[in-house]
């Protein structure tokens, strides 16, 4: 049994309160899909005692609950319904056993061959989808229990013709009322009282109506009765039942299948939202000893369960002694308990299933995933409408097939970029991001491919390299670092490419991937580009190579216009790209109402400090100036506003920004004088911009300026002088503020 670190007293016995409620949950969930299986009622309790105490010893799983479930009894269901066995029989009561025995055995098969490793194949989307459409489907099973109906089976379709019918055949309005009660009272405790175990307060309250008023007289539904005693231990009777067995092993293959994949799918995203980490194998193993210890407590094959693992979540459990002693719960209630049961009302039992069950409902990730990829919005969705229109087995293929097709598309129509220099700055910029402060190299072409280069993508590499092609292209280098396998349809284009080039006489360079792809162009036949030295482990190495000088020659022709960032920032828009600005602008309004707070208290430190905290790992000189710039447009549209009312706050304010704009432009002077200019041609653009949307406050920020350089003037004479050149020779057109906002 898995016992997480730091496991202490407090978490054993609130494991074994929780224990408890799972125990008390199970019987009505229990009960009812035993009898969807086509066994006694009472044998859902038989499934909820054996099973779950070897599954909890043997799952790495520290808070997933196994027994009686949905899925797994409708199949069995309708194997025996195919052999037409009547339900409830004794031919049932033999059978099912059987079934789960060889369920049991395929997933030790399954155990034996490492099936786990095809959850990597399934997506987060995949995963949402199903999760959600098994709990949407679950819930529609229960919904005719609301109102005294029976719950239905099969998938989305034949459960709303059964809703239909039940509802026109029996709608008891006591019922109904009780049921929804019971759902909205346990979602306001979710919400509110998180902490308040609602489920056996309301069962508890349920079986008291039912005792002391007899609430079933106004035709609510109770459970049966069960009888004492716990499950006769016995191997299923193979040779009883050997006329069916080979007709049964397909069919519980389909079983063992929905298991695995509802089980270790649903367990996979509860651990993922607790930062757990799982032995998937050692799971499939735990199903495969819990279905065996299933057949040989006469049950239908048993599963884990969505419903009843979001209950013990959401009360916090720390490890399986709440599976131990739901086990040993479930044993004191079939020797002591059995005359409580009849008195616990199925509305309310319902409500607290379908409570659960909307818990593990995913949409905020389908919502989530809309705004972020629409490929996988469309995928949560399939999987979604596949499980719940088709079933289980055809929801996981529909959801990794789509998967599959998915990621093809997208490694044949990767991201891919052009790349420039930025002056006095390492490295290689991003030609395309908005706004970029990157330039050309002179008659040289970078270009970046990120994915694996084969035959679905290798047309599209080389017409994205023919267009770039420009008059003056001299030098060609292919930025591999995305590149990491290649197979011999890329090979054989690559060398045309390159042989192409070479009569153009351009160079061609690829550069920065592994070593391994070396041996693979080797062996596809592309020994060519090794031997003529056309592969270079840097771009730096090809550039040099192609004899071009350090620092490289930028073409300034081709830089883009009224850049709104310097080159001190490029690393913040290299991260936020066009959203930069007003990311940065968003920054500075919550820094404005933390210094608004304040007033008078505040102090040049707190301002530096409360910059590097927005600004995080971007901070630079530059950065900061930014960010003054706008914390001084903000003081003056408040006041414009007649929001910032304290006047000698809001000197002591502007006293701050001015000292600290002085030395921060003292620091860039002393660095590199182009890192000024570019500083306040920006600040310019700016200023242009708030002329034109707040006039007022624009008004009253040209003032704040006049009086910056009064200081300056005094201060640093030279910074003093250079500024009024740099502001003198950026006279601003009024287009040219139309890349930037606020």
């Amino acid at each position: 049994m898995y016992i997480p670190p730091n496991y202490n007293k407090k978490n054993f016995f609130s494991d074994v309160f929780i224990g408890i409620i799972i125990a008390l949950v199970s019987i009505p969930i229990s009960m009812g899909y035993s009898l969807v299986a086509g066994l006694p009622a009472v044998y859902g309790l038989y499934g909820s005692l054996l099973p779950i105490a070897l599954f909890g010893l043997l799952s790495s799983s520290p808070r997933f609950v196994f027994g009686v479930d949905a899925a797994p009894a409708a199949l069995a269901c309708g194997i025996i319904v195919s052999f037409e066995i009547q339900k409830e029989s004794v031919q049932a009561i033999q059978i099912l056993p059987l079934i789960t025995l060889l369920v049991s055995l395929w997933l030790f098969v399954f155990y034996i061959f490492r099936a786990d490793r095809l959850l990597k194949f399934i997506s987060q989307s995949v995963m949402g989808g199903f999760i959600t459409g098994i709990g949407t489907t679950i819930i529609c099973m229960q919904v005719p229990k609301l109102f005294g109906g029976s719950a239905g089976t099969g998938e989305f379709i034949e459960l709303v013709v059964h809703i239909a019918k039940e509802a026109n055949t029996v709608f008891n309005v006591p019922s109904l009322v009780l049921g929804l009660s019971t759902i909205i009272i346990i979602l306001l405790c979710k919400h509110f009282i998180p902490k308040l175990p609602s489920q056996p307060l309301l069962m508890f309250m349920g079986a008291a109506l039912t005792y002391f008023f007899n609430i079933d007289k106004y035709g609510i539904q109770t459970l049966p009765s069960v009888q004492r005693g716990l499950p006769p231990f016995a191997f299923p009777n193979i040779a009883l039942q050997a006329g069916f067995l080979k007709e049964l092993v397909l069919p519980c293959a389909s079983i063992a299948v929905v298991i695995l994949a509802e089980t270790l799918l649903a367990s996979s995203n509860l651990a993922l939202k607790n930062k757990e980490t799982l032995n998937t194998r050692r799971e499939i193993l735990s199903y495969a000893v819990g279905n065996l210890a299933a057949s040989l407590s006469g049950c239908c094959p048993v599963n884990g369960s969505v419903s009843r693992s979001s209950i013990a979540n959401q009360f916090g459990v720390k490890s399986q002694v709440m599976s131990l002693v739901a086990a040993l719960t479930m044993g004191l209630i079939l020797l002591f308990g059995t005359g409580f049961i009849q008195y616990l009302p199925i509305p309310v039992l319902t409500g607290i299933v379908i409570s659960a069950l909307i818990g593990t409902l995913e949409f905020s990730l389908a919502h989530k995933l809309r705004k972020l990829d629409k490929a996988e919005f469309i995928i949560f969705f399939a999987a979604f409408f596949a499980v719940l229109l088709l079933g289980t087995i055809y929801g996981v293929i529909v959801g990794v097939l789509l998967s599959a097709v998915t990621f093809i598309l997208r490694q044949s129509r990767p991201v891919t970029d052009f790349l420039g220099v930025v002056q006095g700055q390492k490295g290689y910029y991003s030609l395309t991001r908005t706004g970029t402060a990157a330039v050309p190299i002179k008659n040289t072409i970078i270009y970046r491919f990120s994915a694996p280069l084969f035959y679905a993508n290798i047309i599209q590499f080389c017409n994205d390299v023919e267009k770039a092609l420009q008059s003056d292209t001299k030098i060609f280098v292919i930025d591999a670092s995305g590149i990491n396998s290649i197979d011999a349809t890329a090979c054989e284009r690559l060398v045309m490419l390159y042989k192409s080039f070479k009569e153009k006489g351009i160079k061609l360079y690829i550069a920065g991937h592994v070593s391994a792809l070396n041996d693979q162009m080797r062996a596809f036949g592309a020994e060519l580009l090794i031997q003529e030295h056309v592969v270079r482990p840097r771009i730096a190495y090809a550039l040099d190579a192609a004899g071009l000088p350090h620092p490289y020659p930028a073409d300034e022709s081709k830089k883009v216009k009224d850049a709104p960032f310097s080159a001190q920032m490029e690393e913040f828009e290299w991260a936020y790209g066009s959203e930069a600005p007003h990311i940065l602008e968003n920054m500075a309004q919550k820094a404005m109402e933390q210094i608004s707070t304040q007033g008078l208290s505040f102090t040049e430190d707190a301002l530096h400090n409360l910059v590097k905290e927005q600004t995080k790992d971007f901070w630079n000189e530059a950065v900061e100036d930014e960010f003054l710039d706008l914390l001084d447009m903000k003081i003056h549209e408040l006041r414009v506003q007649s929001v910032a009312k304290d006047f000698k706050a809001n000197v002591n304010i502007e006293n701050i920004i001015n000292h600290r704009h002085l030395l921060l432009e003292e620091a860039m002077l002393d660095k590199n004088e182009d890192i000024i200019k570019k500083v306040i041609q920006h600040r310019l653009r700016r200023d242009e911009l708030l002329k034109k949307h707040h006039y007022k406050a624009w008004q009253l920020l040209q003032l704040e300026h006049e009086r910056y350089f009064e200081i300056i003037a005094m201060e640093n004479p030279q910074l003093a002088k250079r500024l009024a050149e740099i502001i003198s020779d950026n006279e601003l057109d009024k287009g040219a503020s139309k890349n930037f906002s606020f």
